[in-house]
């Protein structure tokens, strides 16, 4: 609730305001069956038109100043709601901002969906109703309790018995139902998983013909789902007959009891219709309650969601010595020294013991078999997940000394899975270095060879890109991104695979445009490709995630069995 509290803060003024709105709507809602016990006792009965006009006109004012109020608490309670779920979904996003790979890795991207859109708007549903029926169901319980003793103390015994029944009953149920919603939501998250993941590959889907397989298992995580809110429900809505049950007996009794009081002239006529209309004021603010406990039992499952990702601390916190911006990346030098590496959860270490250095400039091929932990071993160098043990090191300095923006602006990479957003192409490089001039831009495509292919399209650089960059193939795709990592000029480039889709002689000139562009550059390559190795200062070969070798091309070819099997494999396959 401190979470909460801490944005609730901003709305302080109306929070304060909102109950004294409530109090008059209340107060002017249940003084009406007073007036109306006169009207019948002083007016009908006695055939006195006057008092019945009189205090018509009362109830008439009575009812204009309690719309008046509530209608004003509407607009509060709605204005309200509406910024405490815009100020909450906007804190939970800059939350996941600063989760690293590893945590975004154990929450999992369909569920930080799901608790951005529909538990955010649970919550904000229940600021809604807590304005308006979290204070006017107890108000006006206290407050009909109050006129039902004041008419009559025998007969408001029979409410003050029937009130705990209910009360009872209503926490029993609902303990019962709490779990079920919980799982209601992770069954969403999972809903929500496998259209995410339909959606994200549905290019596969069609060319496999899977379709159907595909609306199967949608089928049945939709029918899991409708299962568990058909479950929760039942069990909620069970205490409705219970309330029905319990004030149809308090009914009987009123009657038959006040009856009996009225033949005895205990009480009036009026009087015994008012208690009639406040037992249904009675059993109003009962229901009131209870729907507003069951939003909350479903909304706490939510809050419990959300409250877990707002409470979460990033694995990869930035040292005291690096907010202090004492560190910075001038040349580029890496090391690894014993570095071992295994990901949350695992059983066993991906990289083992892995040693090795690189010099300023050098261009570095990082060769292996599938699953031999190449593009693990990189993303330790950006600090994207932290090793498990040994140090990873830039310029004789622990990359967790660094502070995280100088590793991320001074290290350019292109992830193995090329990403663009919807946006202009110019937008898109812009990533790589915000508030870059036009002939910078230009620079940096020339570069990864996408200027001409830029001007091919009508508009040029300021191209839309539809989402991920349908709308490009994947070479233009992967030159976008290699363009966009060139733009900020780093100290060190990864290319993770990224030119798997270009051809062997733009990838040449990729090259060597590179080597021009960025001649101090430490690069990264993780490369299948001979001629790519073969152009490297050096090769780092992976076998099961421990360095193999380590040397120049042609002296593996000599020394190591596993490049050896790599280079006279695709020979092969070339001729």
């Amino acid at each position: 609730m401190k979470k909460y509290w801490e944005i609730l803060e901003r709305y302080k003024i109306s929070l304060a305001i909102s109950p004294f709105l409530i109090l008059i709507a209340v107060l002017s809602e249940t003084v009406q069956p007073l007036f109306m016990a006169r009207i019948i006792d002083d007016g009908v009965i006695q055939r006195d038109l006057l008092v019945v006009s009189e205090v018509g006109l009362h109830m008439v004012l009575i009812s204009l100043a309690g719309l008046l109020f509530s209608v004003a608490n509407i607009y509060i309670s709605s204005k309200t709601s509406i910024g405490f779920g815009t100020d909450l979904r906007t804190a939970l996003f800059d939350k996941i901002q600063q989760l690293t790979f590893n945590d975004i890795d154990r929450f999992n991207s369909a569920s930080l969906i799901t608790r951005l859109t529909s538990d955010i708007t649970r919550i904000q549903h229940i600021v809604l109703m807590s304005m308006r029926i979290l204070l006017r169901a107890p108000m006006m319980l206290v407050m009909t309790v109050f006129f039902v003793v004041r008419i009559n103390t025998g007969l408001a015994m029979i409410l003050l018995v029937s009130i705990p029944v209910l009360s009872i009953s209503v926490y029993l149920i609902l303990r019962k139902g709490f779990p079920l919603f919980l799982k209601v939501q992770q069954q969403l998250d999972r809903l929500n998983g496998v259209v995410r993941e339909n959606l994200i590959n549905i290019r596969v889907v069609k060319s496999f013909v899977r379709e159907g397989f595909e609306a199967g298992k949608f089928a049945k995580s939709s029918d899991d789902l409708r299962d568990l809110v058909i479950k929760a429900s039942n069990t909620v809505v069970t205490m409705f007959p219970v309330m029905q049950l319990v004030m149809n007996l308090s009914l009987m009794a009123i009657l038959w009891f006040g009856g009996n009081k009225v033949v005895g002239n205990e009480i009036k006529v009026g009087e015994l219709i008012s208690f009639v209309n406040y037992l249904t004021q009675v059993l109003m603010s009962l229901m009131m309650l209870s729907v507003i406990i069951m939003a909350f039992v479903r909304a706490s499952a939510s809050s419990e969601r959300i409250v877990e990702v707002l409470n979460a601390k990033p694995s990869l916190v930035d040292p005291p010595a690096g907010l202090a911006g004492s560190h910075r990346i001038r040349e580029g030098r890496v090391a690894f020294r014993n570095v071992s590496f295994r990901y949350e959860g695992g059983e066993e270490d991906v990289l083992q013991d892995v040693t090795f250095e690189v010099n300023q400039g050098e261009t570095i091929a990082v060769v292996g078999a599938t699953g031999s932990a190449k593009s693990s071993m990189v993303q330790l160098i950006p600090r994207l997940y932290d090793v498990t043990k040994g140090e990873v090191s830039i310029d004789n300095i622990n990359v967790k000394d660094y502070h995280s923006d100088e590793l991320h602006c001074k290290i350019g990479m292109v992830l193995q899975k090329n990403e663009l957003f919807t946006g202009t192409i110019a937008d898109n490089l812009r990533w790589g270095k915000q508030g870059a001039t036009q002939p910078e831009i230009e620079a940096a495509a020339r570069a990864a060879e996408a200027h001409d292919f830029i001007l091919s399209f009508p508009e040029g650089y300021d191209t839309m890109l539809g989402r991920g960059g349908v709308n490009v193939s994947g070479g233009q795709k992967q030159r976008l991104c290699i363009a966009r990592a060139l733009l900020g000029k780093p100290k060190i480039l990864i290319l993770d695979d990224s030119t798997s889709a270009v051809d062997t002689e733009t990838e040449l000139r990729i090259r060597r445009n590179l080597n021009a562009l960025l001649a101090d550059t430490t690069v990264f390559i993780i490369t299948q490709r001979v001629h790519t190795m073969q152009s490297a200062d050096r090769v780092i070969v992976l076998e099961d995630g421990r360095v193999e070798a380590v040397g120049k091309p042609d002296e593996l070819i000599r020394t190591s069995e596993v490049y050896k099997e790599i280079y006279y494999s695709q020979q092969i396959t070339l001729q």
